[in-house]
């Protein structure tokens, strides 16, 4: 008897478990049209139900493997309903939008995690998700960015990206609609640590590389636009690894109006300076403290701030460096010692308030007051003595490869005491207006509106001179009007440095911006149409001591137009485009010299973007392929030079310039339940300085390849893996910084990268555990990371140093980070 029922026991223990795990979770946030939350909404299906919170949050289980049909109602919203059939223990966010008259019927099948999308406007977004699990030496947001095509970004430990021909200073970003902005003395990307923005704190990544619309700012290339979370729980996060650790907690108050989010980041680059062909004392420190505040006064009127504190230290003292060249049959190397340190200090603070109040039904208003101050400091002296010789190649030798033959031998000072201090203020309102009442008309035209006052104070003080001994004698700057003929004429020229610069600046700009657009959806026949046209006006005042005030205007046209045919392809096109303008900022002010030239000009472009987007379904899984031609005629151009990550402007409008180019983005489920995509990109763009000829721009990246491919083991899925590959073909640039741009137009090497992460899922929601030291963990994973898995010696820059014998100077190229491993432990209670 005991043998039988044994079994029969363990049968309906296993029956009872499958049944029990056959549910699947619905949650998320009901927002109304001004995207507030919508409490004390009815969630019912035929079988249970709930209700929604004081913040509009709900969550509920449904049965798996079957259609289910949600019903939302609400006193004052019309009904929306949606069925969903979902897998056992799947849980999905849903965040429907209720509105007045309209009654919403929908179907949706989940099969995997949240897609990114491109809308009719032109944005796309991208599942944070996928941000918090790619790999990349400077994990984060940027790093997912730099993946899509007409992005690029040839330096690992950066940040900043270019866009279509773009510089770094040429990009929008907002978190929660507040504009926020990046230290000024950046030279390098291992100084940077940090980027503002918290990918833990994030809910949503916007992201459009032309043809934006006029609500966003005044700058030519891009706009990336972030929305942190709004806390419906207690919770909290933590990553650690070998790159520094980062942790969150957020919560909301028993009376449900208070609600907040704080994150911690530390990081520390030593992981990568420490495997570079520099032997060095490297001490960095960074770290940021962010928090994201709301508190609800009522249903009509809400508050929220958000503050970061960040404190970035950078202590580095080079010894030795070795960095070999040439051919193999004629190697070459480069063996410097150095003596000196450097000591830079980059601190932050960043405090804004944003009121939303909603009037009624068809206006609601915002108010933004911000203020952002930065305090800056680089300091450095440090001498360089080197020699240039022939390495040994002698296998089995014992001297393999140390130079033995010396070339040229020379010894080079680099002096810097530049400190910047700059607060910056903003005060803004933004309304939001439909000229009809959902329950009138649910595609009524919808008008925003905003006005902007910002105030900059610059407190600048740029100290720099380099001195170069060659041989004995020290190296006059390249000065076309000098001449030095001896010995058949005495020497009579004053000894002085290769470069100076010294400048004490204080600079004040007084800015005044705005806009107004019109949105409105309709038909053309079956077809969807969707159409949006605004302007934008800036106007701005420089003035200082020594500086004479100056005042200019810019208005910028800009429109868009998006149709959806009634076709059996699903497809959306799109046609979008304007006047842009850039008014010039304190670095785009501030000329090779270091003086100001309160005249400079606003840069201005022409922007015409064609998009097409085209949905389908491939091996039985969804797939998107986002395609977009461009072109931009760019007039009042500031040229520039690109030294790693530092840009300087000549700060005269003494160029005209061009871009056109193609991107491509195919998305989809190359692997099942997962999202990856291909991006390829395709770019020219050329400038005319003072009508010598055009010449390429120092971010002419000409190809692009982008992978990013998510998988898993079929029979483990827990283990999953990350794959980031980037190929760019070559940037012009590796030119002294002095050089004339139309005298050096070669190009730096490919950039090549791979990055691949692993990770193992030991707890989540389908395996939590209820004992042990487990029994905490929400979620719980380990993974491995592997950066430039080929190691590839990308160079981003070039050292120039001159052999005494032949008279020819030699490009050594600065490599950037070889292969480096990391281990990474994630949590979430």
């Amino acid at each position: 008897m005991k043998t039988t029922s044994l079994p029969l026991l363990l049968l309906f223990l296993l029956l009872s478990t499958g049944l029990l795990a056959q549910n699947a979770t619905v949650k998320g946030v009901i927002l109304d049209e001004s995207n507030l939350p919508v409490p004390s909404v009815n969630v019912t299906y035929d079988g249970g139900g709930t209700i929604t919170n004081f913040d509009g949050y709900f969550i509920l289980e449904i049965p798996a493997n079957q259609d289910v049909i949600l019903t939302f109602s609400h006193v004052g919203h019309s009904n929306i309903q949606q069925t969903f059939n979902m897998k056992p223990n799947q849980e999905y966010e849903f965040n429907p939008v209720m509105r007045i008259s309209v009654e919403q019927i929908g179907t949706i099948t989940i099969t995997g995690r949240k897609r990114s999308r491109v809308d009719e406007t032109g944005v796309l977004t991208i599942a944070p998700e996928t941000i918090r699990t790619l790999p990349g030496a400077n994990a984060g947001v940027e790093n997912l960015i730099k993946t899509l095509p007409g992005v690029s970004g040839n330096d690992e430990l950066s940040t900043q990206y270019a866009v279509r021909g773009g510089n770094y200073d040429e990009n929008l970003v907002y978190v929660n609609e507040i504009e926020v902005y990046r230290p000024f003395l950046i030279r390098s990307g291992q100084q940077e640590g940090l980027s503002f923005v918290n990918s833990d704190l994030t809910r949503s990544v916007d992201f459009s590389a032309g043809g934006f619309q006029a609500k966003y700012g005044d700058k030519l290339s891009s706009v990336l636009d972030i929305e942190y979370r709004r806390p419906v729980s207690f919770g909290a996060t933590a990553d650690l690894s070998l790159l520094g650790a980062s942790a969150s907690v957020e919560g909301i108050s028993p009376n449900e109006r208070l609600r907040g989010i704080v994150g911690l980041r530390y990081r520390d680059n030593s992981l990568f300076v420490n495997a570079k062909q520099t032997e060095t004392n490297f001490q960095p420190r960074f770290g940021d403290a962010q928090t994201y505040l709301t508190y609800k006064f009522s249903n009509k009127f809400e508050l929220g701030f958000l503050g970061n504190i960040s404190v970035n230290q950078y202590d580095y003292e080079p010894l030795t460096r070795q960095t070999n060249f040439g051919t193999l049959a004629n190697p070459v190397a480069l063996l410097v010692f150095y003596e000196g340190q450097e000591k830079d200090r980059y601190n932050t603070y960043f405090g804004a308030l944003k009121g939303t109040y909603v009037v009624n039904d068809q206006f609601t208003t915002k108010f933004i007051a911000s203020l952002y101050q930065t305090t800056e400091q680089e300091y450095f002296d440090i001498l360089a003595q080197y020699r240039l010789g022939e390495v040994n190649t002698n296998i089995g030798d014992e001297n393999l490869g140390e130079v033995e033959f010396t070339e040229g031998i020379g010894s080079q000072l680099t002096h810097a005491r530049n400190d910047l201090d700059a607060l910056i203020i903003n005060a803004e309102h933004k309304g939001i207006y439909k000229l009809k009442s959902e329950e009138v008309d649910p595609n009524a035209a919808v008008i925003e509106y905003g006005i902007k006052y910002t105030r900059e104070d610059i407190r600048d003080r740029v100290q720099e001179y380099e001195i170069i001994d060659s041989a004995g004698f020290s190296i006059r700057p390249p000065l076309s009007d000098f001449a030095n003929d001896q010995p058949y004429n005495p020497f009579t020229s004053p000894i002085v440095p290769y470069t100076d610069i010294r400048a004490t600046n204080n600079v004040q700009i007084d800015r005044f911006s705005g806009y107004a657009q019109w949105s409105k959806k309709s038909n053309l026949g079956n077809s969807d149409l969707w159409l949006n046209a605004g302007v934008r006006a800036h106007n701005w005042t420089v003035s200082g001591d020594g500086i004479e005030s100056t005042s200019q205007t810019t208005i910028s046209p800009r429109g868009q137009v998006s149709l959806k045919p009634d076709w059996e392809m699903d497809m959306l096109f799109r046609l979008s485009g304007g006047l842009y303008h850039q008014p010039p900022f304190y670095r785009e002010l501030r000329d090779s010299t270091g003086a100001v030239r309160p005249g400079v000009k606003a840069q201005q472009s022409v922007h015409i973007v064609l998009g097409n987007d085209y949905s389908f379904d491939l091996w039985g899984r969804p797939f998107t392929l986002n395609s977009e031609l461009y072109y931009k005629h760019l007039t009042d151009v500031n040229p520039y030079t690109l030294e790693n990550v530092r840009i300087r402007y000549r700060a005269r409008n003494n160029a005209v310039a061009y871009a056109y180019g193609l991107d491509l983005r195919l998305a989809g489920e190359f692997v099942p339940g997962t999202e990856s995509w291909v991006s390829f990109g395709y770019l020219k763009t050329e400038e005319n300085i003072e009508d010598r000829g055009y010449i390429f721009r120092p971010t002419d990246q000409r190809l692009k390849f982008g992978v990013l491919f998510q998988d898993y083991v079929k029979v483990i899925p827990d283990l999953k893996m990350y794959l980031n590959l980037v190929y760019n073909t070559g940037l012009p640039g590796g030119s002294p910084s002095y050089a004339d741009p139309y005298d050096f137009q070669t190009r730096l090497p490919d950039y090549k990268r791979a990055d691949l992460g692993v990770s193992y899922v030991i707890v989540n929601s389908d395996k939590l555990s209820d004992s042990g030291l487990l029994k905490p963990f929400e979620e719980l994973t380990i993974g491995a990371e592997i950066f430039n898995i080929f190691d590839v010696r990308n160079s981003i820059t070039n050292t120039f140093v001159r052999d005494v014998y032949t008279k020819v100077q030699y490009s050594i190229p600065n490599f950037l980070t070889p292969r480096v491993y990391n281990v990474r432990v994630t949590m979430k209670f």
